[in-house]
């Protein structure tokens, strides 16, 4: 491909001038990494670069930020280093087509609003995780306090262009967890229940009544997830990694990694995306109070 040493690594317009779409530079050649310019942008003197404009949420309101373009050797090194993960045949480009999803949390100081990326094993954005409906009173009080349990979180989860796919709510908790999963429409999907506080947390997915599945984790700490069917295989994982003990210890990014083994069936296809995705939000806030 075409170099040119002046231009930064990172994504930029496609140089074959296929439109709506970037190509990752990596500072010295073009490589085959590409992703889908973000949709449903503000006006155009209000975007950032290459189209990074606030995305609209379900209800018509800007929420947050396009998701970053992640540097595609940084999430390889990630998936098949830190996470132990081979690499995988590629999947159909989607959230739910993948068997392999990166989720890494936006890196902030202080914690306001829960953001991720979420990508494949290849370093393409496949969408995003966004916190909704928060209101000022309760951004407030998750930065002078740690109550962050004892509230209703909202969790829209977007494709690569922004479109809403899933609504996963934490409702308010004093002992244990649940998060509602719904499609962007409303249709209920199922719950992911907590079901113990002592020892190694484990959660239940449940469909209309019934368990389809579970997540359990593998230590106390609960940094890494077994995924089970009903009948107790693991169907996938979850793994934490790490971005280095300085970054731990001052900033609250948490990113993970999924890898789902085979093509699952729906409803528990969706309960597992969503696990991957909701699993810092049911637990983390645990760690400060009784959960």
């Amino acid at each position: 491909m075409t170099t040119h040493s002046n231009i930064p690594a990172g994504w930029h317009p496609d140089p074959h001038g296929v439109a709506q779409l970037l190509r990752w530079w990596d500072g010295a050649q073009w490589t085959e990494h590409t992703t889908p310019v973000q949709q449903q942008a503000q006006p155009a003197q209000e975007q950032g670069q290459f189209g990074q404009a606030q995305f609209q949420g379900q209800f018509g309101q800007p929420q947050a930020q396009a998701p970053p373009m992640a540097d595609p050797a940084k999430v390889q090194r990630q998936v098949q280093q830190q996470a132990g993960v081979a690499p995988a045949a590629q999947g159909g480009g989607t959230l739910f087509t993948e068997p392999v999803l990166v989720v890494n949390q936006k890196a902030k100081l202080i914690e306001l609003t829960n953001e991720y990326s979420v990508m494949d094993q290849s370093g393409n954005v496949l969408g995003s995780v966004v916190q909704v409906g928060q209101s000022t009173l309760k951004k407030v009080a998750r930065f002078v306090s740690s109550l962050d349990q004892f509230m209703t979180h909202k969790l829209e989860i977007r494709d690569a262009y922004g479109q809403p796919q899933m609504m996963l709510t934490r409702p308010r908790k004093f002992m244990k967890s649940r998060v509602i999963v719904e499609r962007a429409d409303g249709q209920p999907i199922g719950e992911i229940v907590q079901q113990n506080m002592i020892g190694k947390i484990n959660f239940g997915m449940m469909v209309n009544g019934q368990q389809v599945g579970a997540i359990k984790a593998e230590n106390w700490r609960a940094w890494n997830f077994s995924i089970v069917d009903h009948a107790d295989n693991e169907v996938a994982r979850i793994t934490k990694t790490w971005e280095g003990l300085a970054k731990t210890m001052f900033t609250t990014a948490d990113n993970y990694v999924l890898q789902i083994h085979y093509q699952l069936p729906e409803p528990l296809l969706s309960l597992v995306v969503a696990t991957a995705l909701t699993v810092d939000t049911a637990l983390k806030q645990d760690a400060r109070g009784f959960g």
